[in-house]
């Protein structure tokens, strides 16, 4: 789905948005990948958005960093960390650490054990050479022996949705009209956002007397690049990494034609 590269208002609505988006299954996937690869104790989060895996992850004992371009999804992510530290403490080590930073040209005080990118953000990057920096800067952050874990959109699922378009949601405090146009030579795909939010800073007395709800247009315009998946295997090698593994669908098998998400596991 849609992440931004710059949000402003829709930060603010991003979450009501997205309340489909499964998230139990990428920290599910991030369970079984430790399991498999190893546990990591400190992790970066690269276009972490709201929080919705960053804060997960600290309630599970994991010192996080979460990063991210969007000065207004980190202060979402920011309110939703304080919230559910008074609802229930972090376990252990459990913390997050909020970045402004660009995921092309990020960094820390020091190595991490693992850096991960998920819901398809490096989808975001719309030429080659981000993606190289991207891979390289990842590389620069891991510990020996790291895991850099992400995943993206296959150019058959940016396919897909221009096939599939449009979309729509009408629902009684929030609907929207999203329309996508494909660049095939580029494989890059422009989604159209006309969303229309409930406006709650509005009078409830004023609503009632007008007989009706006032709501809020915001327009937004989000393109996405899909990339061959042995392209990105061969980035990542020239990268540094040694080695580089491809699974398909939140899934443990080997990604296919028909594959809509590839999960890509590098170890430095």
């Amino acid at each position: 789905m849609l992440i931004a590269v710059a949000y402003e208002l829709f930060a603010y609505h991003y979450d009501r948005l997205m309340e489909e988006m499964p998230y139990p299954q990428w920290l599910d996937f991030l369970d079984r990948c430790w399991d498999k690869y190893g546990h990591p104790q400190e992790i970066a989060d690269l276009g972490c958005g709201t929080g919705s895996i960053a804060i997960p992850l600290a309630r599970q004992g994991y010192a996080v960093y979460g990063i991210d371009l969007s000065e207004d999804m980190l202060a979402v992510a920011q309110q939703k960390a304080a919230e559910a530290q008074r609802e229930r403490p972090f376990s252990g080590k459990g913390e997050v650490t909020w970045l402004q930073q660009d995921m092309r040209d990020w960094g820390l005080l020091k190595p991490v054990d693992a850096v991960i990118s998920l819901c398809d953000c490096l989808n975001y990057l719309l030429e080659e050479q981000d993606i190289t920096e991207a891979f390289a800067n990842a590389y620069a952050g891991l510990k020996d022996g790291g895991l850099f874990v992400f995943d993206v959109h296959t150019p058959y699922q940016l396919e897909a949705y221009a096939e599939e378009q449009p979309f729509f949601l009408n629902e009684d405090d929030i609907a929207y009209i999203w329309t996508s146009e494909f660049d095939e030579e580029r494989c890059e795909i422009e989604h159209a956002l006309t969303i229309f939010v409930q406006d709650a800073a509005g009078a409830e007395q004023e609503r009632q007397a007008a007989g009706t709800e006032r709501f809020r247009r915001v327009d937004e315009v989000h393109v996405q690049r899909a990339y061959p998946l042995d392209w990105l295997k061969r980035q990542l090698f020239s990268a540094g990494f040694k080695e580089v593994d491809c699974y398909a669908d939140f899934l443990w098998k080997s990604v296919t034609e028909t594959t809509q998400r590839a999960f890509f596991v590098a170890r430095k």
